[in-house]
């Protein structure tokens, strides 16, 4: 195993939405009948198992709680079955330089990568570099499905806990549904839990009325905004992705027909996990977007160019703003000096052209 590396930016940072719209994940609630421990729960059941390991005084002893306690913190952080657990080898399927971990399904010769939490790579690293351990390097994980379910259940009871809320099963839910709510979408959690469709996995949550509406409201109001193209903002697909090795460049496809070329970084690129077909916003701060005026594009390195219609024209004491409209209805705003406007001399209705680089655009994933 080598030395786990730093973990990439979270995928599934909050959206900022408003008061109204619901938090990524939070609109929903979990089916009664449907037993699962929540986070603070499982913080709980793992504090039992930590003061459970360590209180051990013969070696013997000790090894096996620290491995069984391993194998409830695999199946807490990764919502893996019991089986592809055990199964484990982890001198073969953890790769701590990479942050995965390797499944294989006992029924089928699929294997699945899931990606470690920062928590459950410095456990296994240390499980690694533990002399204790040693003897069962290769094997670590590999005990009986028996003894490891009642230890299970006696951890739950030591903390307060009913003991088949400790069933690997209730684990495995319940890292399901604190993922989701954390935003996760449906389809990713499918694949880090290996289920066959994404019924199963939604079989784990419902959505109340309320929040059937709210969620409604917000996808309806986004879709319009997509379609009524907010200022310095499209919305459209990737056609083509060129990786450099430090930087990309991602070529979009508007729902206006215009053509948009972005720069990005590859830390970006795979933390927005763009590739063609991926839809995307991509975003012009005013002072990036020059305006110059007639119909015939100037001479210039730029990359995005577009002809459109004055709309309006604000002078200021200091700056100014030109914003013009694109045929599509897009509208793209200027923030220049107030010289810089009166020097252009456009007026509502006059023809323009305005133009940023590819380094001005700024791409979100919705």
């Amino acid at each position: 195993m080598d030395t786990p590396s730093p973990l990439p930016p979270d995928p599934f940072p909050g959206h900022g939405d408003g008061p109204e719209a619901p938090r990524p994940g939070g609109a929903f609630f979990v089916p009664e009948g449907v037993k699962h421990l929540d986070t603070v729960d499982l913080e709980r059941l793992t504090e039992s198992f930590t003061r459970w390991a360590g209180a051990s005084r013969r070696a013997d002893s000790a090894a096996s709680r620290r491995r069984v306690r391993l194998v409830y913190l695999v199946i807490r952080h990764t919502g893996a079955r019991l089986g592809e657990v055990l199964a484990v080898d982890d001198r073969r399927d953890i790769d701590l330089g990479r942050g995965v971990m390797v499944f294989s399904a006992a029924h089928d010769d699929a294997r699945r990568e899931v990606r470690l939490s920062e928590a459950l790579a410095r456990e296994l690293a240390a499980a690694r570099d533990d002399p204790g351990l040693a003897p069962w390097r290769g094997r670590l994980l590999h005990l009986d499905q028996g003894f490891v379910r009642r230890k299970f259940y006696e951890r739950a009871t030591a903390c307060g806990l009913q003991k088949d809320m400790a069933n690997p099963s209730a684990l495995r839910r319940s890292r399901a549904i604190e993922l989701m709510r954390q935003g996760a979408p449906l389809l990713v959690v499918q694949k880090i839990l290996g289920h066959s469709t994404p019924v199963l996995t939604a079989s784990y949550l419902d959505f109340s009325e309320k929040d059937r509406r709210r969620i409604e409201r917000r996808v309806l109001a986004a879709e319009a905004r997509r379609k009524t193209s907010a200022r310095n903002a499209f919305y459209g697909k990737v056609v083509r992705v060129r990786q450099g090795d430090v930087q990309s460049v991602v070529e979009m496809l508007t729902l206006g027909g215009h053509k948009l070329t972005s720069v990005i970084t590859n830390a970006s690129l795979s933390s927005l996990n763009i590739r063609p077909g991926t839809f995307l916003t991509a975003e012009i701060k005013a002072p990036w977007v020059v305006v110059t005026a007639g119909a015939r594009p100037p001479a210039t390195s730029a990359e995005n160019v577009f002809c459109g219609q004055v709309e309006a024209v604000t002078t200021g004491e200091l700056t100014g703003e030109v914003l013009v409209r694109l045929e599509d209805g897009t509208r793209l705003c200027s923030a220049v000096t107030a010289e810089s406007v009166r020097a252009l001399g456009l007026s509502p209705g006059d023809t323009a052209v305005a133009s940023c680089n590819a380094f001005a655009v700024v791409l979100r994933a919705d």
